[in-house]
């Protein structure tokens, strides 16, 4: 039998038909199915947040809502447009002190001298203010704060005593001087006309007022928040949908506008108000919206990784103790303005510890690298509120104040402390 020889065609394989590939699918971020299954979806994402530790300001909102409950059933008259103005009058100078303190707890730092800055920069405008126009006495009282505020943080930062001790000192040094200042008087009476008078005794009489700057912050409200939600979805990142923009800006628009009616039921708006919310909008901004806030929150992260990404860590140290000496010598005027002059015993007593109270309670963190400006707002209208009611109560010796104000401020440390844990085991500090 004979064979036939192969050609090379006769060994050529079958092609094979390769399986047609599976199509990519894209990754989906989690956080973007949360709009996608409705209110389930929001509800799952708040179990979610509250077992990882990020809670926000959900407690301090929560206990002004049981502190207004408690004390309108235990007075009957709690909740009133007095007890508002009342609030609003006393909270604004340790709340715009407050601010200060935040800047430096996002570093992890204290700040334990802004009550004594901001007695001692009462101090320098009611002396200066016998002798000169009033706007320059009050640009030198707010210009020591800065320049105290650079001196604590040049030791701190330079020469590297810890914060602590460099504040300490001052708390007491700057007592001193205020003393010194003052000379043998014990009160200056605030001139008559002057603008520090004004910032506590002034009132927009007009209801359009109130009622203008509540529309105004309801329109900067939603339009802040869609302005963000369309940026992020440009950039295919999760973002709001409309309708939870909406609801958010009617729960504000609710709050904004019964504070407006309860204002213009009293005596109007109060400038101070104003102006205090003026200063939050622009810290708030100079914190979230520049390199400089990112740089304090990256230095109150980790000073070595900060430093290695070529962040001024000394700079950004010493920047934040100025902002807090400024914010302390305007929140001392405003002292100043509500007692009615500058005096030996303005920014003492228990002023120091309302204003970290306040940062703390807020929702700042202690530990650094967390926080918000808006902390001192919620947390001074609670120490406040808390106050307040008390007086009605006729309960409003000191011994009392300060043990409600102590418990309340351990508590938020707890919950702080309790909320970093937390996050550390779900990964997310």
């Amino acid at each position: 039998m004979s064979t036939t020889p192969r050609t090379s065609e006769d060994t050529v394989p079958e092609p094979r038909t390769e399986a047609p590939a599976a199509a990519a699918v894209p990754a989906v971020d989690p956080r973007l199915l949360v709009r996608e299954q409705g209110f389930k979806g929001y509800v799952d994402e708040f179990k979610r947040k509250i077992r990882s530790g990020e809670i926000g300001s959900l407690p301090v909102v929560v206990g002004l809502i049981v502190i207004g409950i408690v004390f309108q059933a235990l007075t009957g008259n709690f909740i009133t447009s007095y007890n508002l103005d009342q609030i609003t009058l006393y909270a604004v100078g340790p709340g715009i002190m407050a601010v200060g303190i935040v800047f430096v707890l996002l570093l992890g730092e204290i700040d334990l001298a802004v009550g004594s800055v901001a007695g001692l920069a009462g101090s320098v405008w009611g002396v200066l203010g016998t002798d000169m126009p009033d706007g320059l006495a009050i640009l030198l009282g707010i210009l020591s704060g800065t320049l105290i505020g650079a001196f604590h943080g040049m030791v701190f930062a330079k020469i590297g005593v810890p914060a602590f001790v460099v504040t300490l000192a001052g708390f007491l040094g700057w007592a001193g001087l205020q003393t010194w200042v003052m000379g043998d008087r014990s009160t200056i009476p605030t001139p008559i006309g002057s603008f520090v008078e004004d910032l506590t005794k002034y009132y927009f009489s007009d209801v359009a007022a109130a009622y203008g700057l509540a529309v105004a912050v309801i329109a900067g409200f939603y339009l802040a928040q869609l302005r963000d939600s369309r940026r992020r979805k440009a950039a295919e990142l999760p973002h709001r949908p409309q309708s939870e923009i909406i609801l958010r800006t009617a729960v504000l628009a609710v709050l904004v506008l019964v504070a407006a009616y309860g204002f213009n039921q009293e005596k109007g708006l109060p400038l101070s108000l104003v102006i205090f919310l003026v200063i939050l909008l622009a810290t708030d901004f100079v914190l979230r919206r520049t390199t400089y806030g990112r740089q304090v929150f990256a230095v109150g992260g980790g000073i070595e990784a900060a430093r290695r990404a070529g962040i001024n860590v000394d700079w950004i140290r010493i920047s934040v103790f100025m902002i807090s000496g400024t914010m302390g010598a305007v929140g001392g005027l405003f002292l100043a303005s509500a007692t009615g002059g500058a005096d030996r015993s303005l920014g003492g007593g228990n002023q120091l510890m309302m204003c970290i109270a306040a940062a703390v309670i807020g929702g700042t963190s202690l530990f650094g690298g967390r926080g918000k400006v808006w902390s001192a707002l919620l947390g001074i209208l609670v120490i406040q509120s808390i106050v307040q009611g008390l007086n009605q109560m006729n309960l409003s010796s000191n011994a009392i104040q300060y043990m409600i104000t102590g418990a309340v401020l351990l508590i938020a440390v707890i919950i702080d402390s309790v909320s970093r844990r937390t996050q550390k085991t779900a990964g997310r500090a």
